[in-house]
């Protein structure tokens, strides 16, 4: 790992909370850190000082927030405030409809690209340099793009899904243990199938 490189420290998964939109396209940035956290035997935490879960891994914080996408700059500020954790040692994780399925695209920072919760995120960080993972969640019609990234995955999506949650896990464990930059270069490709 480059020595010079800011190290991940906390990793935030962009979501809704409650059960009406669970297993959403828009909440695939939850499922991402939900894997992690299953695959580190960590339990989620919820914290009402900060509104959201957390679950303190031995590499990085992984965090949910709780607050609605919209607002989820807010509890993100709070925590990463409370560690002392700088905008370049946290990764984003979120959904990207203008990616096909499947395609992840790790940057070092950038503009929101039409997403509401990363707008909310740097306006309250005050700068685009944070470090995001957009994972794809398949193109929305020009008409209904609300409703295609609150719907659910079709059936037939399912096994793309899958790997696709477990590839951009992988892409995070990258960027944790050897860099953003590293990892960019291993998962920006489009995978085998």
């Amino acid at each position: 790992m480059d020595e010079t490189a800011p190290r991940i420290r906390l990793v935030a998964g962009l979501g809704n909370p409650g059960a009406e939109y669970a297993h959403t396209r828009h909440n695939i940035g939850f499922a991402v850190v939900d894997f992690l956290a299953s695959e580190w035997g960590l339990a989620w935490e919820r914290s009402k000082n900060w509104n959201l879960f957390w679950a303190k891994g031995e590499k990085a914080i992984l965090i949910k927030p709780a607050s609605y996408m919209n607002r989820s700059g807010e509890p993100l500020a709070a925590i990463a405030n409370f560690y002392k954790i700088p905008p370049a040692e946290i990764l984003v994780v979120l959904d990207d409809f203008a990616l096909e399925l499947g395609r992840l695209r790790l940057r070092l920072e950038g503009g929101t690209g039409g997403h509401n919760g990363l707008e909310s995120i740097i306006v309250h960080f005050g700068t685009e340099e944070i470090p995001r993972l957009r994972v794809g969640i398949g193109s929305a019609p020009s008409e209904g793009a609300v409703d295609h990234v609150l719907g659910r995955f079709f059936e037939e999506e399912r096994p793309v899904v899958e790997k696709t949650v477990t590839r951009a896990a992988e892409a995070v464990k990258c960027a944790i243990d050897k860099g953003v930059l590293s990892a960019m270069n291993l998962f920006n490709k489009f995978p085998e199938s």
